[in-house]
C-alpha cells in the first residue's frame, strides 16, 4: 500500500503519454490553431464547473479563521517567490536560465484546491479552513500571479501590459467561474452528483493544454534544450524547493501557536502549487513556443508534491484519536 502511493496515478501516466505523443506527433499549422480554440473552450468549461461545484456554505464556514488564511497566502505568494529568488545561485547554473524561469513561474502560482483539501481531510486537519483557504488562493492567483510573473520574470514590460494579462485571465478563467457560481443554484446539485465523471473535464482540459504547449515546444527544439541530465537536475531542484516549503510552513505554524489541526491545514495548503490553474494561465501569459519549457517544472513539482504529501497525510492520519481531540481544544 505504501509503495502504491508513491507510484504515479493514472492521470500522471496519461500526462506523460500526452507529452510522448506531442514529441512524436506534434500539432502544427492549421491543426495547431484548431487545438488552441478547443483548448480555450475546454479551459472556460473547466472553470465554469469549478464555480458550479464549489459550495459557498463550505467557504463561509472556514472564512473566519483569518490568521490561518493570511499565513497560507503569505506562504503561497510571498514565501515561494522569495525561495525562488534566493535559490537562483543554485538553480540557474544547475538547470539553465529557461527552466529557472519555469521555477519562478511555479513559485508565482496559487495553491491547489482539490488535493490540498483531500490531504487535509485524510490527515484530519481543519477541513472548513482548508476549503476556504484553497479556494481563496485560487481566486487571488488570477490577480496576483500575473503581477508576480511581471515582477519575478519580467515577462510584461509595463503596468499596462500586466493589467492586460490580468484582463485576459479574468475573461478566460474568472468570468466562467463567476457564471458557474451564479448557475450553482440550478446545476450545483447535478454537478456534485456527477463529479465522479465530470473530473474528466478537468483532466481533459489540462491534457489539451499540455499537448498544444509541448507540440509548439517540440517544434521549437525543446528536447534539444532539455537533455536527460538537465531533466534529472530539474527533479532535484523541485525536491529542494518542496522540502524548504514544507519545512518553513510547518515551522511557521508552530512558531505562531496554531494547534495541530490548523498546522496540518497550513502545511497542505501553503506548500502546494496548482497544475490545474498554472497550465491554463501559462497559455494566456506566455508565447506558444515557450510554454512547454515553462510548465515542465510545474509538471514535475506537481507529481513530487502529490507523492510526498500522500506520505505525510498518512503519517498524520495514524495519530491516536485522543491526540486529535486534544489538538482541537488547544489554543
Amino acid at each position: 500500500m505504501f509503495l502504491r502511493r508513491l507510484l504515479p496515478d493514472a492521470f500522471t501516466l496519461t500526462l506523460l503519454a500526452v507529452v510522448l505523443i506531442a514529441t512524436l506527433l506534434p500539432a502544427s499549422g492549421q491543426v495547431a490553431v484548431v487545438f488552441e480554440w478547443i483548448t480555450n473552450l475546454a479551459i472556460a468549461l473547466l472553470f465554469f464547473l469549478h464555480g458550479a461545484k464549489l459550495s459557498r456554505q463550505a467557504i463561509l464556514a472556514g472564512a473566519g479563521h483569518w490568521r490561518l488564511h493570511l499565513l497560507v497566502f503569505t506562504c503561497t505568494f510571498v514565501l515561494f517567490p522569495l525561495l525562488g529568488l534566493l535559490l537562483k545561485p543554485l538553480m540557474a547554473p544547475l538547470i539553465g536560465n529557461e527552466l529557472y524561469l519555469g521555477m519562478l513561474y511555479l513559485c508565482a502560482l496559487p495553491a491547489t484546491v482539490q488535493s490540498a483539501i483531500a490531504f487535509t481531510s485524510l490527515a484530519r486537519g481543519n477541513i472548513p479552513a482548508a476549503i476556504c483557504s484553497a479556494a481563496a488562493s485560487s481566486l487571488l492567483g488570477i490577480f496576483l500571479t500575473p503581477l508576480l510573473v511581471a515582477l519575478l520574470m519580467g515577462v510584461e514590460g509595463d503596468s499596462g501590459s500586466t493589467l492586460d494579462a490580468i484582463g485576459k485571465i479574468s475573461l478566460q478563467l474568472l468570468l466562467p467561474f463567476v457564471l458557474g457560481q451564479i448557475a450553482q443554484r440550478w446545476i450545483g446539485g447535478w454537478v456534485n452528483r456527477n463529479k465522479s465523471w465530470l473530473k474528466y473535464v478537468d483532466q481533459s482540459s489540462i491534457l489539451l493544454v499540455v499537448y498544444t504547449a509541448f507540440s509548439a515546444a517540440v517544434i521549437g527544439g525543446l528536447w534539444q534544450e532539455v537533455p536527460l541530465v538537465t531533466l534529472l537536475a530539474l527533479v532535484l531542484a523541485c525536491c529542494v524547493l518542496l522540502a524548504l516549503a514544507l519545512l518553513l510552513t510547518h515551522l511557521q505554524g508552530k512558531w505562531l501557536g496554531f494547534n495541530q489541526e490548523d498546522r496540518i491545514t497550513i502545511l497542505f495548503c501553503g506548500s502546494k502549487k496548482s497544475l490545474a490553474t498554472g497550465v491554463p494561465m501559462a497559455q494566456v501569459l506566455f508565447a506558444g513556443s515557450t510554454i512547454g519549457v515553462l510548465i515542465l517544472p510545474l509538471m514535475l513539482f506537481h507529481q513530487i508534491q502529490l507523492m510526498v504529501c500522500a506520505v505525510l497525510a498518512q503519517r498524520y492520519a495514524r495519530r491516536p484519536e485522543a491526540e486529535v481531540i486534544e489538538a482541537r481544544t488547544a489554543s
